[in-house]
């Protein structure tokens, strides 16, 4: 695999769960919505990449549908979170 892509599949997937720390941590609602914005657009940008790979035939196919699976249940994850933060008051 390209170096430059898997250095940036590690930093968009590392990106995730450190942003929903990070909102969580500044004990505001409105801070934990906008960080949990922020890791959704990552789990994009990470499942671009997994398809970018897919396409440049980098990964096998079982490996990239794997990875869709878990990527589309962290995507559930996080609008879940969502949707809980913004029933609640600020």
């Amino acid at each position: 695999m390209d170096r430059g892509l898997a250095d940036q599949i590690r930093r968009a997937a590392i990106s995730i769960p450190s942003n929903i720390a990070e909102g969580n941590g500044r004990g505001s609602n409105r801070d934990s919505l906008r960080f949990l914005y922020i890791a959704r657009g990552s789990l994009c940008e990470l499942e671009t990449q997994v398809e970018v790979c897919l396409r440049l035939d980098i990964n096998p196919a079982e490996d990239a549908h794997s990875l869709n699976d878990r990527m589309a249940l962290v995507g559930r994850l996080i609008g879940g979170l969502i949707t809980y933060r913004k029933s609640r008051p600020d």
